[in-house]
């Protein structure tokens, strides 16, 4: 209770990615944990890699991400002390309506993405080490493929910013569900690939490390990770909707 009273509010940091954010899911679900507690939340929406690195230098209370094997490396690590699925998605493919690749008719993935290379159509990557760049580069390798040359874009930056600027050059593009369907300037993109298991997105939140970090509001930021985990918690994250589609779909076991 000592960080409260010398900050003198009930707040705490969350270091998150910009998919939460951008879809309204913290709008959402946020007053319903303030109005249950009394601890606001202040969101940092960043890249997932660059949520890591906010944590590790002892500058958000907890953290809420979708990079499951570094989530547990951060453990391993000793910056956190425990990790915990929350919910999932999916990440879908998404391209020019009129599909030059010819991804839609593909089988899996790994099919889609090695149509794309092949016919060196225009992909615009993330390139910003958020959960969702770690999970296109992974299916990439699965797909035995190592994109590169004028047609693979790497432009450093978030979801929404990625699909207007794939929306801009016409060309394919990698994005977490919620932020595709929350996204009102598709122009000519359409939803082109969906379905394979290796899609799947798992988001988690943990508790950083007392230990390392003894200035940080460990009492608050574990009612707000109890509170993900907690039947009301995921009952409000599975409430959440845009455009009459549920987001996000919660997974907590306790």
């Amino acid at each position: 209770m000592a960080a409260q009273a010398q900050d003198g509010e009930r707040y705490i940091t969350l270091a998150s990615t910009t998919s939460t954010e951008n879809s309204g899911l913290f709008d959402a679900i946020i007053p319903q944990f303030t109005e249950t507690t009394g601890i606001d939340v202040r969101v940092v929406a960043v890249g997932t890699g660059q949520a890591f690195e906010i944590a590790r230098r002892g500058d958000a209370d907890s953290l809420l991400v979708h990079d499951t094997a570094g989530e547990e490396r951060f453990v391993e690590e000793g910056y956190g002390t425990e990790r915990a699925d929350v919910m999932y998605n999916d990440f879908v493919l998404i391209g020019p309506g009129g599909d030059p690749a010819g991804i839609a008719d593909a089988e899996t993935v790994a099919e889609a993405l090695s149509l794309i290379a092949e016919a060196e159509a225009p992909f615009a990557s993330r390139g910003d080490d958020s959960g969702t760049n770690r999970a296109e580069l992974r299916l990439w390798d699965s797909a035995g493929v190592e994109p590169g040359g004028e047609w693979y874009r790497e432009l450093g930056s978030g979801m929404g910013p990625t699909l207007n600027t794939a929306a801009g050059m016409d060309a394919y593009v990698m994005s977490d569900r919620a932020t595709w369907v929350a996204f009102d300037n598709p122009q000519d993109l359409a939803l082109l690939f969906e379905g394979d298991d290796a899609l799947f997105n798992q988001y988690g939140s943990l508790l950083i490390s007392q230990e390392r970090f003894p200035h940080l509001k460990h009492d608050l930021a574990e009612q707000w990770h109890n509170w993900l985990l907690s039947d009301e918690g995921q009952q409000a994250i599975a409430d959440f909707e845009v455009k009459g589609q549920q987001l996000f779909f919660p997974n907590a076991t306790q």
